[in-house]
This record gives structure tokens, C-alpha cells and sequence, in this order.
């Protein structure tokens, strides 16, 4: 008996699994063709235009300032790969011209060629602390003599007075953050042997094979190169995987956050180490984790946040930095969703270890990018409400310097995390800046008298509708969302009857901010201004801005508090303009995907919603997910531990109530929101009667990389709401 039992169960679980690839196969095959145009999508000329004008973006994606702070050392991505330029920073008061700009690339350097693109990439630059020197990534190799394209990126370095490039590194990996050591000897870099995906839970997981958990498990290391030399050496070991470092002023140690592997997963309980960088390690070239014992050197623990006491007990942490005497290691510790998406407060911690001293307590805002300025001052850049500012902290009297307080209505960065700024000896910096009506450019010089060095979109206009920042209050908390008003609109259009319809689009995280950017042609909200739509975006609790009690306000409360903030947030819109209620909608990825799908099983006020990468059963979504241990300080235990606070959260245990026709999208190989969260939604949606669709998109993790994918998924949502609340 039970014999037949288990073959019972056994041809049932084959059933199963049987119809999820067959749905699995159906999803799939829906974007192997373009998608298919809606009928007021394909009476809407408008619509190709607008994706061709998103197409036309250049987005650059580093900056470097020299040190002596005359040249900005920028990249930006082409059709081709990414490419290198030098340019020189005007002095006050003259013109920028195109001939202070030139192209650098190892298979053109000293040739009749320089100043045009190579065949090769260039990325990731980093000056030497004396400017002599400037190192950078490429996928050059030589072949023959010549100096050819590859798949593999390797460490380049260009000597600035005798105009030479040389190759000195030969890696088998992924290698990304090049950053000297002080003395200008060494290069150190984050490296993934052998890699065969992206570090990080953002990429596409590997297809599911071996043991899981156990079998192809990749760790990021920190290497080091001798910049003269070449040698390499793996310096931290292969049990810790490691997502940030910097260097001792010294030169003799590192300071890193690392957490035992698997690193997409243990970020959010992983801890501050340092490590004495023997110089035989470097000079020599050593690599291995037995060549490293031999030289008595390992890492030791300064800081574990699951065991310290204080605010900081079960949070995250980032961005660590020596103090200029070594002394101590400033951090942003707080409550942080994606690594790279940072915010917190400042933490200050000896070097040797001790309970960590939280320097911005009550900030109302959330840094999340640091730099010693010298032993008393700390260089802040953080989000403030919906917007980016600049600020230094005076250590010894607790307050910002009143000289310095920049606030821009716009995304800033330099490179690849979150808000950072690059900064030269002289007090320039360099930074790529954009907001809904100026296109990402870099940058560059006195903080309060910037230049744009790059002309990459001179020529673009935005086809949208102004923003305006909305501010009002809900349950005592103060919110702060983005307006687009539709292009052309202007209050006299509202003395003429006319209503509009209003999308709502809620960030991912929930630890992120929505700050006003250029948008591109891959998913986003801001087209549906261009095409007659009102567009908010809030920042409800849970958000980046208001300070880490504000961030931490939603905590085992997902849908609670932050939905109603954005309900209250269209209250308070629908009183002011002449919003169409009957034509509301309500789109997100990831926690936006999320919300998306909860607000539907809450209000029947949305008339359309598209769910991207959302979750629709936390308790399912717990097993299915690579980085489960983001869950445990958003929602105090795991769902084994305490099922109902999940449970509550869940939009499928609500499922009944929805009549919001809803558009799923999601990549077939996310680890952080797996596909079968969206399977399960569409299920539930369309067993009772809802109408719904879900798009899997093949080979995809968290970010949609393809573009062609991208502009389908772009396609399809303004298709989705344009079929269900046309604006008129």
C-alpha cells in the first residue's frame, strides 16, 4: 500500500512538474517573437518614436578626476564596448572645446590613430594617488604583436609623461573596483576566478544543476597586482567572498566586507575584516590560500553586526574607510536591500575592533557614500528626500560644514556604487548627473561650480512632461514623491474639463529612493508623460531619504504602512489635478513588483497594473529565492519561525479580491524574485476569472540585460495600460 502510494505521488509530482515547464515553455515562447501591439498601442505613432529617442541615450558609467584635479578620466558604453576618454577641465572662465578630448585604448596608444576609438574596450579608470599613472580595465590581448579584442577583461596601465600603455595582469575571471594602494606600487581589484556569470544577485542565476549549494559555488577575492612588475596575488582567502575593500594608508593592509560564500545570498550578514598585506605577497607574486599561511598572514574579524550591540545589531553594512592615521574605519551601516544600493548612518570603529559609534544619529537623510577629507572631517554624499546632496561632516562638533551644502534634484554617481563622488587633492571632483529633463553627462570641478565635461546628448530633448516634487504627510511620517505632469500640460488645461489618467510607479528595494533620472529604453515609467499620463513616484516608509528610523518604519509591515502612503500620496494628487479615477494604474519592479501586486488584492482603484520580478507568497517565495537572508531583519524571523508575519503580507492570500487586469513580467533565471512568484499570481489571477498575462524572459536574472528584451518589456507595458486606461 503504501508502495502504491508513493508511485501515486511520485506520477502526480511528474503531472506537476510536467504542466509548470509546459506553462514554463508557453511564458517563453511569448518573446521569441516582438510583442505584439495592442490595438491603441499600434494606433499610436507616438510610441516608436519614443522608444527610438530612448534608444539614442549614452550613458556614461565612470568617472576619475586626477588627482591634481585638471582631468577627468571618463567611460561610456557603445555598440561596441565601453570606451575610454581624457579630458581636461577648462579654468574658470574660459570655453570647454573638443580638443582638450581624447580617446585612450590600448591598440591605439602612440599611433597616427590616437584621439579615435580602438577595436578594444576601456573601462573602469583609476589614477594613481600621484597622477603619473592611470590604470584601467581592457579586453586587449596580444596576439602576434597586436594587440586584439577578447572575451577577457585584464588591468592596463598608461604612463601619462612617456604616453605608454603596458598590460599587467594575464586573469581568467571577472575583475572589477581597481584601486591603487597609497603608495602607488600596487593595484588591488575584486576578481572571481574562472567566473562564468557576474558576481552578485542581480545577474542570471547558473541553470540549477549538481548539488545545490555546494557544486559551483564562485567566491570573489581581492587581488593584487604590482603596477610595475605585474606579479598577482590573491589576497584574501577562497572561504570568505568579499563585496568592498579599501587600503590602509600604508599601503600594508586592506579593510574589506566579506561573508562565507555563497556571496549573492550572505551579503546582508556579512562583516568588516582587515588584513596585513605582506609585500613579498605582492612583489612576488603569490597566489593560493597555502602560500598565504606560509606568510602568516590572515584576515582578522573588527566587526560582526549580527553580535554587536546598538542600532547596528542585525543590520547591514558598506562602503568601509581607513581614517588618513589609520586609526580608525568609518562605514554606512543600516537597514539596505541590493548590495550596492547603500544608506544608513555613519559608523566609526577602531582598527583593532571595539563597539561601533554611530557619528549621524537622527540624520534626516541617508548617506551612502563616504571619503575621509582628513582625520576630522567626513565627505558625504546621501539622499535627501527625492533628491542627491552633497555635505561634510566636522567629527568634532557633530554638524555639517555650512560651506559645503549642495542640493540637486537628480541622480549622481561616478562609477558603479551608489552615489559616490570622485575626489582630487585640490577640491574638484567628478561625477555623471542626470534628472528627468537633463540627460547623464559627467561632470566636473568645484563642487559649487561644476562643468559638463561630456557631450554625449547634447542633441536630446525630453518628451515628457515637467516634475514636481511632492511633499505631504501621512500617519505623522513626511513623504515625498515625483510629479510628471503630461507633455504640454499646462494648469489651463485644467479649466477645460479634460481629465487625465495617472500611473503610479513604486521603486524597488525597499531600501532605495526614487530620484529623478533620464530613462531609457528598458522598463520605467516616464514614457506614459510623453504619451498624455500624470506619473508619480512615491518614496513611501521603507525608502531612502528621511533618515534610518524612516527607512526602517516598514519593517514586518510590507504592504501596510508604505501602501497606505501611497494611496495617501494619490489622495493628494487626485485633489490637485484633474486626475480621471476611473483610469488609475499602478506598476514596480521587484519591491515595486511586489507592491503592485499587493495593492491590487487591497483597492479596487487601480484599473491596470504591470507586476515586474514581483513576489506573490512570501512563504513559498522564502524556499524559492538565492537570498533568503535579506528577509531576516525586514521581517524578524525566518517564515519558520514566524509563518503568520509573512503570511500577512502575502498578496496571494488575498487573491480573491482582486479585478485589476494585471501584466507579469519577469526573467526565467531571477534568483532574488523567482519566476514561479509570478507563475503562481498569474494562476491564481486567471483561476478566478482576472484577466492577466505573463512574460518569462529566457537567459534573464533580476536586471533584463538584453536589449532587444528590454525594449519588449518596455513595449509591452505601455501596450498594457494603453489597452486598459487610453488616455483620451
Amino acid at each position: 500500500m503504501d508502495v502504491l502510494k508513493r508511485r501515486s505521488s511520485f506520477r502526480l509530482f511528474l503531472a506537476a512538474v510536467t504542466a509548470v515547464l509546459c506553462l514554463h515553455l508557453a511564458a517563453i515562447a511569448q518573446v521569441a517573437q516582438p510583442a505584439p501591439a495592442s490595438t491603441a498601442s499600434a494606433a499610436d505613432p507616438r510610441i516608436a518614436s519614443l522608444l527610438d529617442s530612448l534608444g539614442r541615450v549614452r550613458t556614461p558609467t565612470s568617472s576619475a578626476i586626477s588627482p591634481d584635479g585638471n582631468t577627468v578620466a571618463w567611460t561610456f558604453h557603445t555598440e561596441h564596448g565601453s570606451e575610454l576618454h581624457l579630458t581636461r577641465i577648462a579654468p574658470a572662465g574660459s570655453a570647454q572645446n573638443s580638443a582638450q578630448d581624447r580617446v585612450l585604448s590600448p591598440d591605439t596608444i602612440g599611433d597616427a590613430t590616437r584621439g579615435k576609438p580602438g577595436a578594444c574596450t576601456a573601462s573602469h579608470p583609476a589614477w594613481s594617488p600621484d597622477g603619473s599613472q592611470l590604470a584601467f580595465l581592457s579586453n586587449c590581448s596580444d596576439n602576434g604583436g597586436k594587440l586584439q579584442p577578447t572575451a577577457q577583461q585584464n588591468l592596463f596601465v598608461w604612463t601619462v609623461s612617456a604616453n605608454a600603455m603596458k598590460q599587467v595582469s594575464h586573469l581568467h575571471g571577472e575583475v572589477s573596483s581597481l584601486q591603487w594602494s597609497p603608495d602607488g606600487k600596487s593595484i588591488a581589484f575584486l576578481y572571481v576566478e574562472n567566473a562564468t556569470r557576474e558576481a552578485g544577485a542581480l545577474a542570471a542565476t547558473k541553470p540549477w544543476s549538481g548539488v545545490i549549494g555546494e557544486d559551483n559555488i564562485e567566491v570573489q577575492q581581492v587581488g593584487v597586482a604590482d603596477a610595475d612588475r605585474g606579479n598577482l596575488s590573491i589576497v584574501t582567502p577562497q572561504i570568505l567572498h568579499v563585496y568592498e575593500f579599501f587600503w590602509r594608508p600604508d599601503s600594508k593592509a586592506l579593510a574589506f566586507i566579506a561573508a562565507n560564500p555563497p556571496g549573492e545570498n550572505n551579503w546582508w550578514i556579512a562583516k568588516l575584516y582587515t588584513e596585513e598585506i605582506i609585500e613579498a605577497l605582492v612583489t612576488e607574486g603569490w597566489m593560493g590560500s597555502a602560500s598565504r599561511n606560509m606568510l602568516g598572514t590572515k584576515p582578522k574579524l573588527v566587526l560582526d553586526p549580527q553580535t554587536t550591540s546598538g542600532p547596528l545589531h542585525g543590520l547591514q553594512i558598506a562602503v568601509p574607510r581607513f581614517s588618513p592615521d589609520g586609526k580608525q574605519i568609518a562605514f554606512i551601516g543600516g537597514l539596505m536591500s541590493d548590495q550596492g544600493s547603500t544608506g544608513g548612518d555613519i559608523y566609526l570603529i577602531p582598527t583593532t575592533g571595539g563597539d561601533p559609534k554611530d557619528v549621524t544619529p537622527n540624520r534626516p537623510a541617508s548617506p551612502a557614500y563616504i571619503a575621509w577629507l582628513d582625520d576630522h572631517d567626513i565627505g558625504i554624499s546621501e539622499h535627501v528626500g527625492g533628491g542627491s546632496h552633497l555635505a561634510v561632516l566636522d567629527l568634532a562638533t557633530g554638524k555639517d560644514d555650512p560651506d559645503v551644502n549642495i542640493t540637486l534634484p537628480e541622480t549622481i554617481h561616478a562609477d558603479d556604487d551608489s552615489m559616490s563622488v570622485s575626489l582630487s587633492k585640490t577640491g574638484n571632483i567628478a561625477l555623471i548627473r542626470q534628472s528627468f529633463d537633463r540627460p547623464p553627462e559627467v561632470w566636473a570641478g568645484p563642487s559649487d561650480n561644476l562643468q559638463q565635461i561630456s557631450h554625449l546628448n547634447d542633441a536630446l530633448q525630453p518628451a515628457w512632461g515637467r516634475a514636481e516634487s511632492i511633499d505631504y504627510t501621512n500617519d505623522g511620517l513626511p513623504i515625498q514623491g515625483w510629479l510628471l505632469y503630461p507633455a504640454g500640460w499646462t494648469p489651463a488645461d485644467a479649466a477645460t474639463g479634460k481629465k487625465y489618467p495617472l500611473i503610479v510607479s513604486v521603486h524597488g528595494g525597499p531600501s532605495s529612493a526614487l530620484t529623478p533620472r533620464w530613462p531609457s529604453a528598458t522598463y520605467g515609467a516616464v514614457p506614459f508623460s510623453a504619451l498624455g499620463y500624470f506619473v508619480f513616484y512615491p518614496n513611501p516608509r521603507g525608502s531612502f531619504g528621511q533618515g534610518e528610523r524612516f527607512t526602517q518604519a516598514n519593517v514586518k509591515n510590507f504592504g501596510g504602512g508604505d501602501l497606505r502612503d501611497i494611496l495617501a500620496g494619490v489622495d493628494r494628487i487626485e485633489k490637485r489635478f484633474p486626475i480621471d479615477k476611473s483610469r488609475e494604474g499602478i506598476t514596480g519592479w521587484s519591491y515595486g513588483g511586489y507592491m503592485s501586486m499587493f495593492a491590487v488584492t487591497q483597492t479596487t482603484r487601480f484599473r491596470a497594473a504591470v507586476a515586474g520580478a514581483g513576489l506573490a507568497n512570501w512563504q513559498s517565495y522564502y524556499g524559492q529565492n538565492s537570498i533568503d537572508q535579506w528577509m531576516l531583519p525586514f521581517f524578524g524571523a525566518s517564515v519558520y519561525d514566524d509563518p503568520a508575519i509573512y503570511a500577512k503580507s502575502s498578496p496571494i492570500n488575498f487573491i480573491k479580491s482582486v479585478k485589476t487586469p494585471t501584466l507579469l513580467l519577469v526573467g526565467d533565471r531571477d534568483g532574488e524574485c523567482p519566476a514561479p512568484q509570478s507563475f503562481e499570481f498569474w494562476h491564481a489571477l486567471r483561476a478566478e476569472g482576472v484577466p492577466a498575462q505573463l512574460v518569462v524572459y529566457p537567459g534573464e536574472g533580476h536586471h533584463i540585460a538584453d536589449p532587444a528584451h528590454q525594449r519588449d518589456l518596455l513595449r509591452r507595458t505601455i501596450g498594457w495600460f494603453q489597452a486598459e486606461m487610453p488616455p483620451k
